[in-house]
């Protein structure tokens, strides 16, 4: 290799120090060719995710302690990260206390019942945090793109769905609602890593296969589920999700600073 082909970085102490910790050389070893810029800017993420795990841990014993309710729901385009950022953020907490709920299509049953129904019985008990992987506004964008409802479905829905968010927050329990946003580009490139990879080829369904086809309809109707249920009680937090670290960061980062929770005593969890 010729000095011209290779880059000259600066690296601090702290830069050494970070690349010389495990979580450091796992990321220097994690790709074929070594890149220092990228192994140090994955070893800092991992870390930022680290410390924001550590303070989730406090958070959720708040909830125990205190008997709160906490309901987040993960919305936005197919292969947007929103399972893979429930799965960090959820690394660590007490798996007694908290669901992740990513629900199937309705069966015969549940689409002659309630719209909210099967959602109300999985909303939290006292003491439990439950996050969504999708969620009641699949009937916002999902289902009246695919034709999956009527247009009075949908009307209804849209009529309904303030009044019963702010039922749940009527009945003491906090609500975050994120929408992971990317690129059509980033998208069609996920998707070819998703068919291409045999242990991730489940993921991939009809609908996904139609989600470029369909790109702009999902967009008119993203754009009035937010003009609609974007509300001052209950706002939708958009995340930059091309790039999967930052988007969990920001995720992990607006629970801590939006729940107001208090340190407690070990005994009182």
């Amino acid at each position: 290799m010729t000095p011209k082909d290779t880059k000259h970085i600066e690296l601090s102490e702290d830069d050494i120090s970070l690349l010389n910790s495990p979580i450091g050389l796992r990321s220097l070893l994690s790709d074929k060719k070594t890149n220092v810029e990228k192994a140090l800017r994955l070893t800092k993420h991992e870390l930022k995710i680290k410390e924001l795990q550590t303070e989730l841990i406090k958070l959720q014993n708040w909830v125990i302690a205190k008997n709160k309710k906490i309901v987040v729901i993960f919305e936005g385009r197919d292969a947007a990260g929103k399972g893979g950022a429930i799965r960090r953020i959820t690394a660590y907490i007490n798996p007694r206390q908290y669901r992740i709920v990513a629900l199937p299509k309705p069966t015969v049953e549940e689409r002659g019942q309630w719209y909210f129904q099967r959602y109300v019985n999985k909303l939290p008990k006292p003491g439990e945090m439950v996050f969504f992987d999708r969620s009641w506004y699949n009937r916002a964008v999902v289902e009246p793109v695919n034709g999956f409802c009527t247009k009075l479905q949908y009307q209804n829905f849209m009529k309904q769905v303030n009044s019963f968010e702010r039922m749940i927050m009527d009945s003491d329990t906090y609500l975050i609602k994120f929408y992971f946003s990317i690129s059509k580009e980033e998208q069609a490139f996920r998707f070819k890593e998703i068919k291409s990879d045999p242990l991730k080829k489940w993921k991939m369904t009809a609908v996904d296969e139609k989600a470029q086809e369909l790109w702009d309809e999902y967009t008119e109707f993203k754009v009035k589920m937010f003009d609609h249920t974007d509300l001052k009680d209950s706002p939708w937090v958009i995340i930059d999700a091309d790039k999967k670290t930052d988007a969990r960061i920001k995720a992990l980062s607006y629970i801590i600073d939006t729940i107001p929770y208090e340190i407690v005593e070990e005994e009182e969890v």
